[in-house]
């Protein structure tokens, strides 16, 4: 289980997150928030691409100050921004470059690719170029180079962000239908509905947890007005 204890980070003097504690266990769990609020460097603390300046991260006895490739290899990460990821000529090959740190053999290699590409639906595109896809494709395919590694928790910044209804609507799906935990940090909050916990993040702190409903409400607007209402009182 991903443990935060005591988090706090700051850019040049400017604090973005401020003692998060937190225990993430749910199988889905969703991150929301305003532009700003800490989200995505709290997203990057999750898998060590951010080392907070207290506090710490743990995935069980590991530690993202001390373990962080291991827990990368437990906790894979995707951006807002697929083509971020998108490094290689082909699409086949981009999923195969993360498959190389495993030494798998060729054949084996070559059959979790095939057997990734199908399951993602990009199995007509293998030999065509990623910065080509459009842009649903393009977050599959970097969804498909994340699994490739096999990851027990997957963790997604803003994954829709730039996507159309219609591809928004097809990520959405490939998420929610994965075994493995899922993080999702997002402005889409009807993606929300049946995931198990919603957190809101504000000035850096979480200031709600709990079911989707309440969440949203909560983010925007009617009870952290009600809350402050009653604090002026």
């Amino acid at each position: 289980m991903l443990r935060l204890e005591g988090v706090s980070h700051s850019y040049e003097g400017r604090p973005v997150l401020r003692d998060v504690t937190l225990d993430l266990a749910e199988h889905r769990i969703g991150v929301i928030g305003a532009n700003g609020s800490g989200k995505s460097t709290l997203a990057r603390t999750l898998n060590g691409l951010v080392v907070p300046d207290k506090g710490r991260v743990t995935l069980g006895e590991w530690d993202t100050r001390r373990h962080a490739r291991r827990i990368r290899r437990r906790v894979g990460f995707v951006f807002s921004d697929a083509a971020n990821q998108i490094i290689m000529p082909t699409v086949a090959e981009d999923v195969e470059i993360g498959l190389r740190r495993l030494r798998l053999g060729r054949q084996e290699t070559a059959r979790r690719v095939d057997a990734l590409l199908e399951r993602f639906g990009l199995d007509g595109h293998r030999d065509h170029p990623g910065h080509l896809l459009s842009g649903g494709q393009k977050q599959l395919l970097a969804l498909a180079s994340v699994m490739a590694t096999e990851p027990g928790i997957l963790v997604c910044d803003e994954p829709t962000t730039l996507l159309d209804l219609r591809n928004t609507r097809m990520v959405h799906r490939t998420l929610t239908g994965l075994d493995q935990q899922l993080i999702l940090f997002t402005h889409d909050l009807d993606l929300l509905a049946d995931f198990d916990r919603v957190l809101v993040v504000d000035e850096g702190r979480v200031v709600f947890d709990g079911e989707p409903d309440a969440a949203v409400a909560a983010y925007t607007g009617g009870m952290l007005d009600e809350e402050r209402d009653g604090a002026e009182r």
